[in-house]
């Protein structure tokens, strides 16, 4: 599952679970990530900042299809994987619209919908001794939801890389994913690039920015994806000055 914790300014939302535990993105974990960023929200004040992380060596591999396949049909399986779409959607929504800087530290590895939960925050830390960035979608026959596409769009800036992640299955460590533009900085072992994450968030929240303002910002650079994920762009928003 996952627990939230606040320690001053920072959230930090953390994976749990033992050191094989990989995360798996099923409706109970979904509903739990969406219930801990909407109480983030609810509690944010000028210099929040959320730090996204998690236990063991995975950060998330993705969508918990053994879940669907259990479902016994085709047609039920893929209704099963259709809801854990539609469930992940408003996490993206309220990553690319919560009110504060959002940093994802990624210390294992980050496969499919967890890749794009990670592609989801403002700033992307990894470790450059263990983990890869990888979508399986095109080496599992699964088609790409809409908006899994407009997210890699906004966020990965090489039309070369793009096509090498999503439609090339290729599997990116930590100084190859900086090189591409996908993550911010890579870090030596699990406690470092837990650091590294408490750093930047530190940093950020010292910042004192207003929220709402920031939030808005956001929302500003990605207009296409706010489309599919309707939320609205360009809303008025008065700065507590």
């Amino acid at each position: 599952m996952c627990t939230l914790e606040k320690r001053g300014n920072l959230f930090i939302l953390t994976l749990t679970g033992d050191s094989d535990d990989d995360h798996r993105l099923n409706p109970a974990l979904l509903a739990t990530i969406l219930s801990s960023l909407r109480e983030a929200k609810s509690q944010a004040t000028r210099g929040a900042v959320l730090i996204t992380t998690s236990q063991g060596k995975f950060f998330s591999n993705g969508f918990d299809l053994g879940w669907a396949q259990s479902a016994g049909s085709r047609p039920e399986s893929a209704k099963r994987l259709h809801q854990m779409v539609q469930s992940f959607q408003p996490i993206v929504a309220e990553l690319i619209s919560l009110p504060m800087p959002t940093i994802a530290v990624v210390q294992g590895h980050a496969a499919a919908a967890g890749f794009a939960l990670a592609l989801c925050h403002d700033y992307v830390l990894m470790r450059s001794d263990k983990g890869v960035l990888y979508m399986s979608e095109v080496d599992l026959g699964l088609p790409l939801p809409e908006y899994f596409g407009v997210l890699f769009r906004a966020k990965v800036g090489s039309v070369s890389a793009r096509r090498d992640v999503l439609l090339g299955g290729m599997k990116i460590r930590g100084a190859e994913a900086v090189r591409l533009g996908i993550v911010d900085g890579v870090h030596e072992g699990e406690e470092e690039v837990k650091e590294a994450g408490m750093r930047l968030g530190e940093e950020l929240g010292n910042r004192k920015w207003d929220g709402g303002v920031y939030g808005e910002m956001r929302k500003g650079l990605y207009p296409e994806l706010c489309g599919v994920l309707g939320l609205e762009v360009g809303k008025p928003v008065l700065p507590t000055l």
